[in-house]
């Protein structure tokens, strides 16, 4: 399993349940990495999608205490990871929000990071990956201009997952 999200200077990803920067060259790289591919989520990630409707052309996990059409639901952890059984782990990726981030993160392989040279004036955080001690990060691009912000994409790898 993997994650996948863009944070700003303070690994901020979120104001107002929804996205801080309007990122063109981010969304194109969320959507090539993901299309036909799992997506982990919680409620609060489907809601902020337009319409609250899951994203097409993937198998959308949702864990909601109910059930959501359109979307693989699961109610619990328990439920999750037996669920997740059924696919590839390379094939999973975990792409929010915050508290959904913040339980599956030590369970992911890979954390792919768009990170923005910014302070987006976030209410919800994850970890600060380069502050723990269980992920390196392997690769990071030249900083990318992508409308008006500066950016760099990220690999993070978690040492203590095989």
């Amino acid at each position: 399993m993997k994650a996948i999200f863009h944070c700003d200077k303070r690994w901020g990803i979120g104001k107002n349940n929804g996205l801080m920067f309007s990122l063109p060259k981010d969304m194109k790289f969320f959507r090539e990495t993901t299309t036909g591919k799992v997506v982990v989520m919680g409620l609060n990630t489907l809601l902020s999608f337009p319409h609250a409707k899951p994203l097409k052309d993937r198998i959308n996990i949702v864990l909601s205490p109910t059930d959501i059409e359109g979307t693989v639901t699961v109610h619990d952890l328990d439920e999750l990871f037996s669920e997740l059984k059924k696919y590839p782990p390379d094939d999973v990726y975990v792409i929010g929000g915050a508290s959904v981030y913040r339980v599956l993160i030590p369970y992911c392989s890979e954390i792919l990071v768009t990170k923005v040279d910014a302070d987006g004036g976030a209410d919800v955080f994850v970890p600060d990956l380069d502050a723990d001690p269980n992920f390196a990060c392997i690769s990071e691009s030249d900083p990318v201009e992508d409308n008006g912000y500066a950016i760099r994409f990220c690999l993070y790898r978690n040492t203590t997952v095989l």
